[in-house]
């Protein structure tokens, strides 16, 4: 594609059709321009696009997230994959993109500095080591438009260096980056606390000024994230008194009228907060000479900032930096003084404790995002959960004055609730959520609280001031609370006794039908968390049992089934779990009910096939159909047809939106699961290779007649070249050989082997050397010993001692698995008694060596992939591992008997080879042949 005035334009048209509501418009364009992107210049055309002023500005944005997504999608590659970028394009866009980047509009600025990030997460500093230099000749150009585009950059760039595992490399490039920036960014800090001041009365040039201010701080945060660099260390003077500065200065100019979102300053002084936070937690001895007038700063600010939610990063980050220094020893006397610890609970934890209007309208007018800032952990820069953090700290250092102080609150708190409970509940709220914050010392995801303190009793403040929320009879009234006391419940549940935890399922199945979807959403996810406790004082079985359930199941389900029609929570991924550990508790008690439920299941699968945006939810539904599908089938194997009637048309609908028509039986699925389209996204690898695999076990006959085992072997091909992948197309090759003649392999059996030796030479990893192992030891299983010798001998002469020497006498101890080890021990155990030429021809040599192999004693490894986030396995649908060795329980047995068999066929033979095993392997030997009653000729 060339540089030209009419692909600039057609171009520009396709980008626009890309923004059209009309489907049968976008589509095509967005296929279009997929289609086109692997051309040369493609991704110069979108720039000189982006760059062009006569364009309209909407096609231009367009452009430029085109050209990011671009840069996404394929500016990494893996080894195993071609490279979509030509090297020219590849060239001439790291020599345009800063100089385009920095003369852009700012919405375009924006998409071209994080295009310059992608690119720098691979290609900086090594393959790009001009980046930096071309930055910082920014920074003195004066021009605050460019040098806030500089900054904005640096920042998407080094906040890497906040997340990634310390290591050389990591190191080296942050040497190489402060070498070039450190200096300049401290002039430019400099620079610009200057100009703030010299502007101090133009509105418009400190708008920009404090912005490139915030910019500055955010990458100091991340230059000083992994240590204290030197320079830092040496030029700490200058940057804190600076800091202080920016927390302590009020620039009314920039105050802003509105109430919610946070302004230049409060974005500015909650970056501050956090570059403070971040010294006093990792630097506390190099900083402890500014600690004090922080904290005072600190304290100043928090006392006078108001509850507006525009302040809530500002004080959530500010009480953060209290804890950060509450959490020292050393720091300690800070907070000694009774007067202080009174005037920190009063004045600073319990006015942010507090349950705001800005809450309840979150409570009532957007229960998703409150559901996840409350219980899902995403509320780490709310008000409240500082105030806790800080109370939790206190608590632990001032235990016994702390719980002094607060419990005079809680009792106010209590009283006045008490004396008008519908005006005042609110004062329960925060006592309620003041408990929480004191009592707890440990916590797990799957347990809640598993440690308190011992000041205050769990059981009895729930007897007292919980339990009675949960039994009033209007389940909607005072929402807050319901969903307060039904979090308690959750969050205590294993430190509360059982009988009181399981007393409360009525209530909480009563709960489910409440209109609040915060209320109902916290009872279906309270039932799911109580069904799937352990009970450690009755042999850690199940808290809940199913009979214990059953009496429970009619109204339990009855409500979490009404709750799914309600608009609100159509597709709530609590009442799905719910219903899925249900079924899992209750198992064939379930069966009563299912006429009415399945219907409902199938009914929700189909709608949201059409839209599929909650993938928690859908894969909590496919668990749950699973479930009920071995349930069913458990009890009454024919209703497999009856599930296959009802799924199928689902199913085929849910494909054909992705990929063509695909007619009803089984075996016409195979073509289109083929298409190398699907394998193109790694979320379908895993759960494809499963189902071509169920294709070979039941029908691999049908398979071969379809003439579809090269389309197999061309994604065994695809798969076992990726590092990441190799392991399913280990997978899938051991069912092509367990269930595929070996007539109708033979053809392809050296194309196999040639593939397998290509990637161990190109790069190898202990993960592909396993898996390479294990199949050679299957492959002699499945076919025979000779077989592997000759196929592996028929690539290059004597290559199978290579084999043995680099591969199997190497890396055999590193197999993990019982059933992968089972597979190696016994596919030696053939190699060394059936294959002639380990007895008597080229490859003796190794016998007594390999006969040593460890069968008992082999380690872990820790880099076999166990989870991709990009796909998840349905539990309940999982089928155990297969054990292609059903009839061999004990190879030890497995081993003298097939060394007597070789003794018998070849006499004399074995006594020889025997004689030169080392002694612990002949000992070991004598224990098998009189263990199994077996002699050796």
């Amino acid at each position: 594609m060339e540089v030209s005035d009419d692909n600039l334009r057609t171009l520009g048209e396709y980008l626009q059709q890309t923004l059209s509501p009309d489907i049968n418009v976008r589509r095509p364009a967005e296929k279009f321009l997929e289609g086109v992107e692997v051309n040369q210049n493609y991704p110069l055309l979108l720039l000189h696009l982006v760059h062009k002023n006569e364009v309209d500005m909407t096609i231009r944005t367009a452009g430029a997230i085109a050209f990011k997504n671009y840069i996404k999608r394929n500016w990494n590659t893996e080894d195993d994959q071609a490279d979509r970028i030509h090297q020219s394009d590849r060239a001439a866009i790291k020599n345009l993109i800063v100089t385009l980047m920095l003369t852009s509009p700012e919405s375009i600025q924006k998409q071209l500095s994080d295009a310059i990030s992608i690119i720098g997460k691979t290609d900086f500093p090594l393959k790009w080591p001009e980046l930096i230099t071309q930055m910082v000749e920014k920074f003195s150009t004066g021009d605050f438009h460019v040098i806030n585009g500089i900054l904005r950059t640096a920042h998407s760039l080094f906040k890497k260096y906040r997340y990634e595992f310390k290591s050389n490399e990591l190191f080296a490039e942050i040497k190489f980056v402060l070498e070039k920036l450190a200096q300049p960014l401290t002039d430019l800090l400099l620079a610009t606390m200057h100009l703030a001041t010299v502007h101090a009365e133009d509105i418009n040039a400190l708008k920009v000024i404090y912005s490139s201010l915030v910019l500055v701080c955010k990458v100091f945060y991340s230059l000083n994230f992994q240590d204290l660099p030197e320079f830092f260390e040496d030029n700490m003077e200058t940057w804190m008194t600076n800091f202080h500065t920016l927390l302590t200065t009020e620039v009314k100019a920039l105050a802003t009228p509105d109430d919610e979102d946070a302004g230049i300053m409060e974005q500015l002084k909650s970056q501050v907060c956090d570059n403070i936070a971040l010294y006093a937690q990792k630097y506390d001895e190099e900083f402890q000479p500014y600690l004090a007038q922080f904290v005072t700063a600190i304290w100043g600010l928090l006392v006078s900032t108001g509850l507006q939610p525009k302040y809530d990063l500002l004080v959530s980050n500010a009480l953060q930096f209290l804890s950060s220094v509450g959490e020292r020893n050393h720091y300690r006397h800070l907070f000694e003084d009774n007067n202080v610890l009174n005037s920190i609970c009063e004045k600073v934890i319990i006015p942010n404790m507090e349950f705001r209007t800005s809450d309840e309208e979150l409570f009532e007018d957007n229960p998703e995002e409150y559901i996840r800032r409350d219980i899902e952990g995403s509320d780490i820069d709310t008000r409240r959960r500082a105030a806790c953090d800080l109370v939790n700290t206190l608590s632990q250092n001032f235990e016994d004055r702390i719980m002094h102080i607060f419990g005079q609150y809680l009792q106010v708190m209590l009283t006045k609730y008490a004396e008008n409970p519908v005006q005042n509940w609110r004062s329960k709220d925060a006592a309620i959520y003041l408990v929480t914050s004191l009592v707890s010392r440990g916590s797990t995801q799957r347990h809640g609280v598993t440690q308190t303190s011992q000041l205050v009793s769990i059981p009895q403040f729930c007897q007292q001031h919980i339990l009675n929320e949960l039994e009033r009879q209007n389940i909607d009234e005072l929402p807050v609370l319901k969903a307060d006391a039904i979090k308690y419940i959750m969050t205590f549940r294993s430190i509360l006794p059982r009988d009181m935890v399981v007393g409360t399922l009525p209530q909480m199945i009563r709960h489910l039908t409440g209109e609040s979807a915060v209320v109902h959403t916290y009872a279906a996810c309270t039932i799911e968390k109580i069904l799937v406790m352990r009970d450690k004082n009755r042999n850690n079985i199940s808290m809940v049992r199913g009979e214990e359930l059953a009496p429970l199941a009619g109204d339990l389900l009855s409500n979490l089934f009404a709750t799914l029609e309600k608009p609100v929570s159509e597709e709530n991924e609590y009442f799905m779990k719910a219903i899925m550990r249900s079924f899992s508790t209750l198992q064939e008690r379930i069966l009563p009910f299912l006429s009415a439920i399945l219907p409902k299941l199938t009914d929700k699968l189909q709608q949201v096939a059409k839209n599929p945006s909650k993938p928690h939810f859908n894969h909590f539904l496919f668990e749950t159909i699973s479930l009920s599908i071995r349930i069913v089938c458990r009890s009454n194997s024919t209703a497999v047809t009856s599930f296959e009637d009802i799924l199928f048309p689902i199913f085929q609908g849910i494909l054909q939106q992705d990929i063509q028509d695909i007619p009803d039986p089984y075996m016409q699925l195979l073509p289109c699961l083929l298409a190398p389209v699907l394998w193109e996204r790694p979320a379908n690898i895993s759960p494809l290779v499963r189902l071509l695999c169920a294709f070979l076990t039941q029908a691999a006959p049908q398979v071969i007649a379809q003439d579809k085992l090269v389309g197999l072997l061309g994604v065994f091909q695809k798969l076992i070249a990726s590092k990441t992948n190799d392991h399913e197309g280990f997978y899938l090759m051991q069912h092509v050989i367990q269930h595929v003649p070996m007539e109708a392999l033979q053809p392809y059996h050296k194309q196999i082997f040639f593939l397998l030796f290509q990637r161990l030479s190109s790069s190898k990893t202990t993960k592909y050397v396993i898996g390479t192992i294990v199949f050679f030891s299957l492959y002699i299983i499945k076919f025979s010993a000779d077989e592997l010798v000759s196929t592996i001998d028929g690539i290059q002469a004597q290559m199978f001692g290579m084999v043995l020497e680099k591969l199997f006498l190497a890396d055999l101890q590193k197999v993990s698995g019982l059933i992968e080890r089972k597979i190696v021990a016994c596919g030696i155990i053939k190699l060394l008694c059936d294959c002639p030429a380990m007895h008597s021809g080229n490859y003796q040599k190794y016998w007594a060596t390999l006969f040593t192999f460890p069968d008992d004693d082999l380690v872990e490894i820790d880099d076999t992939p166990t989870f991709q986030t990009a796909s998840a396995k349905l539990s309940f649908a999982n089928n155990s591992k297969s054990d292609p060795l059903q009839g061999v329980s004990e190879p030890r047995e497995f081993l003298v008997q097939n060394l007597a068999a070789l003794g018998r066929a070849r006499p004399g033979v074995l006594p020889a080879l025997v004689n030169n095993i080392d002694k612990t392997a002949l000992m070991h030997l004598q224990g098998y042949l009189s263990k199994f009653g077996v002699q050796l000729v």
